[in-house]
């Protein structure tokens, strides 16, 4: 098991950064192909809370870049340091396409850019776009970023996921074959209303079942956390659910932690909800406690 740092800093001899942009995209769950609403914890910005708010790619980009820009060249401002293009909010494969290819190309005209990395549905992987992201990996590193959140089926109806366990295992097939080179990273929740730290851990087996030792792959697990403006909000006011508290959340991450084979890569442990929009839980508001707790108990510093 590998944490994303070091898997980038082996990969490219230096830090690498992830810039968060939006392709102003929408979901099929919210425009009414799938569905409408969403899923019930997402946020009206599609979990592009930190992005830049600006139709301007270029922008957007060198907005994120000033902020890590310090953290990334050191004191001595000469440290090496890449970035890769994150297109992070709503479903960043589903529009038009010509219009995506577009904002692909763009960002990595940027300066100083590794690669690209998409988040996406398992069920919004079209033949252009898979075609075009081939053709990309050739030169430049790509990763994508599949929503899954859980794999209890009854769970991932009621949070209005709106795609199957089945589209996400042919999603993987199918980069798996026509993108070998694609960095595959799944992203799950835990804490989701009604499930139990079993139902958790079954979630992260069923996401390792569909890997082999062969190459890397990534896993982003978060704690489920609540957003103002949600269907989730709604809920926890009416006391329908609980938030995991924190050390009820590290003990199946730890779990979690002991299952994972020698070729994953952890993407992220913990949440990170926007301060002005979070509602619950309280602990994970205060990053520095949670990662001083998360050193202690799943890395013994």
């Amino acid at each position: 098991m590998l944490f994303l740092s070091d898997f980038y800093k082996n990969k490219f001899g230096c830090k690498v950064y992830k810039i968060a942009l939006d392709a102003h995209c929408t979901c099929p769950n919210r425009d009414g192909t799938k569905g409408t609403g969403g899923c019930i914890f997402c946020s009206q910005s599609g979990s592009g809370d930190f992005i830049e708010n600006s139709v301007f790619l270029k922008k957007q980009f060198e907005e994120g870049v000033c902020l890590v820009e310090k953290k990334a060249h050191g004191r001595s401002g000469k440290n090496k340091a890449l970035f890769l293009p994150y297109f992070q909010s709503f479903t960043s494969t589903y529009g038009n396409f010509e219009k995506l290819k577009e904002l692909y190309l763009e960002a990595l005209s940027f300066k100083n850019v590794c690669g690209l990395a998409i988040a996406t549905r398992p069920d919004c992987l079209s033949f252009q776009i898979v075609e075009l992201l081939k053709k990309i990996s050739q030169k430049f590193f790509v990763q994508i970023e599949l929503g899954l959140q859980t794999s209890c089926k009854q769970t991932g109806k009621f949070i209005n996921r709106c795609y199957t366990n089945d589209d996400y295992k042919n999603a993987v097939a199918l980069l798996k074959n026509e993108i070998p080179d694609a960095h595959i990273v799944t992203h799950l929740i835990f804490g989701l209303p009604g499930e139990k730290k079993s139902d958790m851990l079954k979630s992260v087996d069923f996401v390792l079942d569909n890997f082999t030792e062969e190459k890397f792959f990534g896993i982003k697990i978060t704690n489920l956390y609540v957003l103002k403006n949600t269907v989730l909000e709604k809920m926890f006011a009416e006391g329908k659910f609980e938030c995991m508290e924190m050390e009820e959340y590290f003990e199946v991450l730890k779990l979690a932690f002991e299952k994972m084979p020698e070729k994953a890569v952890i993407h992220r442990f913990t949440g990170d909800p926007p301060k002005k929009i979070a509602i619950a839980p309280q602990w994970a508001l205060n990053k520095k406690s949670v990662l001083n707790y998360a050193n202690k108990i799943l890395l013994n510093r």
